[in-house]
């Protein structure tokens, strides 16, 4: 079957397998890229990477790679003018591509001195395509679930009903859904032990509490708290959630959450 979209520069569809979820924080374990030239013909690479950072165990319980695997691999840089020159001229496609492989992929390049430059190319992001041919939303799941129109759509009270009927005709349609809501908050959005707040602002590394993001990455947030309390009166005051908001604002009273447990 011929290539189904007409094309003006070839077209790489690609995914990676990182170290965590943030595309700023995290790096690239595996890239694999199948390039889809103007005339249809493929070409197909892949490259496993070593991140430099350890490999989380919750990370590596779900793509399988460890810091084993990847010991003697090459890095992003090593490899970067390879992969630049792979994806030059081209346009990009993926799943859910550009909410994270393709900012986590620039990331890459930034830190390795190239401009990507993903904002000139073209993106065909299939989830994007998915979720407007096969809508997600309460109206949706009350279809798909119930069987019958969502009527009174977008009313709270309309709203707030038809999901409760959603959530028991999951409980009764799929068995193999935790009970318990404690194992069900985790098994939809399994958290990291080692971050403090859901987003991973505050981490657990070498004994103590760390900041996570931005320039201050990896520097002790007891030492920020005793010198530089200026930095979590922003973190208190900007768009961070709120449960990151409330672990800085302890901090600067002087309490500091508790290890995670073993």
């Amino acid at each position: 079957m011929s290539f189904p979209i007409t094309l003006k520069r070839p077209l790489v569809v690609f995914d990676i397998e990182s170290t965590g979820v943030s595309p700023r924080n995290d790096r690239i374990i595996e890239l694999a890229a199948i390039k889809v030239n103007v005339d249809g013909t493929e070409e197909r690479r892949c490259w496993l990477l070593n991140p430099t950072v350890p490999i989380p165990a919750e990370t590596t319980a779900i793509h399988g790679i460890s810091d084993a695997d990847v010991k003697g691999c090459p890095t992003f840089a090593d490899k970067a003018r390879e992969i630049f020159d792979f994806f030059d001229g081209c346009d990009l496609s993926g799943f859910n591509a550009d909410r994270f492989d393709i900012p986590c992929i620039e990331e890459e390049f930034a830190r390795a001195g190239f401009n990507f430059a993903e904002s000139r190319r073209c993106h065909v992001d299939v989830q994007r395509i998915y979720h407007r041919k096969e809508p997600r939303d309460l109206s949706a799941a009350v279809e798909f679930y119930l069987g019958r129109p969502h009527d009174g759509a977008h009313g709270a009270e309309a709203d707030s009903a038809a999901t409760l009927e959603v959530l028991k005709e999951q409980f009764a349609r799929y068995p193999d859904i935790p009970h318990d809501v404690d194992v069900l908050d985790e098994w939809i959005a399994p958290r990291d032990p080692l971050n403090a707040d859901r987003n991973g602002y505050f981490r657990w590394k070498n004994g103590e509490w760390t900041i996570n993001f931005g320039r201050k990455k990896g520097e002790s947030l007891k030492k920020i708290m005793l010198n530089e309390p200026n930095y979590l009166r922003w973190m208190v005051k900007g768009d961070f959630a709120s449960d990151a908001r409330m672990i800085a604002a302890d901090a600067l009273e002087g309490r500091l959450p508790p290890p995670p447990v073993a």
